[in-house]
């Protein structure tokens, strides 16, 4: 199977093909995949080099000429190296763009610390009027990313990672998708943790959401779920544990709730190691994550009325 980077560039390039309002920045990173486009339209396929911060500067400049930018590359260096130019540039100058990335939390282990991003979700959550896709498979990113570019001019975010769920879902780029239902909690799997959510939650008596989409978070569709489910959430996110706990808060704060949030830990792992590898040493593999999503539900097996909201961190 193709991964999600491998559709990035043959569909935004045929994009730039249909639309003459789209541009594509670049900081040498994926440039081999967009030649072709390059030469068609020399004028719109734009490469900074290894300068980051002008990468969203530049992308921000094309906006104010009312050029709809597509800028990619590696999540630490798209969202956390050039922040204060996605702030300024961007969010201040209120110009929209796409900011596409790679290499997700840890997608590149041998890249060590410099080529991981898991807080990416949570910076672009202190800044106003983003919209975050985190696709879980090839199809579902190419509809995200043509749900992106057609956004006007909204700033949006799309996540993209090598890791994966076998089978892609149809979505929307707004609302949650129920995959099961249960009565006793509610489970959001955030983007390729699905296939792992669901075989962790397998007999477990509790409803999973899917979303490739969390801002805006889908608080009506949560609030759903938990008229049948309960209002025992746990949200399993493939970046910073607990990055959506507040979001959850938010939905639920007319009700007595409790949060639990799952994902990526905020020690430092010190050693490269495999992919899979970090998802066991952060919990996120199946087995870990039974443990703590059963053990969280049983615990909420409480009369109603003997519980208040609570959050738990990862």
């Amino acid at each position: 199977m193709d991964t999600m980077r491998d559709r990035f560039a043959p569909v935004v390039s045929r994009l730039l093909d249909e639309d003459p309002r789209l541009a594509v920045v670049l900081a040498e990173i994926g440039l081999d995949g967009f030649q072709d486009a390059m030469r068609r339209h020399p004028d719109r396929v734009i490469n900074v080099g290894i300068r980051e911060q002008l990468l969203v500067g530049a992308a921000a400049g094309l906006a104010l000429t009312g050029l709809r930018p597509v800028v990619h590359t590696f999540a630490s260096f798209l969202v956390e190296r050039p922040f204060e130019q996605v702030k300024l540039d961007l969010g201040h100058q209120d110009t929209g763009a796409v900011l596409v990335s790679a290499a997700a939390s840890f997608d590149w282990p041998a890249g060590g610390f410099t080529h991981m991003a898991p807080g990416d979700v949570a910076l672009l959550d202190t800044l106003d009027g983003w919209t975050v896709h985190v696709p879980g498979h090839p199809d579902e990113a190419e509809t995200l990313l043509r749900h992106a570019v057609a956004a006007g001019d909204d700033k949006v975010y799309v996540r993209l990672s090598v890791q994966s769920n076998r089978q892609g879902r149809l979505v929307d780029g707004q609302r949650f998708v129920t995959v099961r239902e249960g009565r006793s909690g509610v489970v959001v799997a955030v983007g390729p943790l699905l296939d792992t959510v669901l075989a962790a939650t397998e007999g477990l008596d509790v409803t999973v959401l899917y979303a490739t989409t969390v801002r805006p978070f889908d608080a009506a569709g949560l609030r759903r779920a938990t008229e049948t489910a309960g209002t025992d959430v746990v949200l399993v996110e493939p970046y910073l544990a607990g990055t959506s706990t507040t979001a959850v808060s938010e939905a639920l704060s007319d009700v007595p709730h409790r949060v639990l949030g799952l994902g990526v830990g905020r020690r430092e792992l010190r050693r490269y190691g495999t992919i899979d590898e970090h998802v066991a040493a952060h919990g996120l593999d199946a087995a870990s994550l039974r443990e703590r999503i059963g053990g969280f539900v049983e615990a909420g097996r409480v009369p109603v009325g003997g519980r208040g909201p609570v959050s738990v961190g990862g």
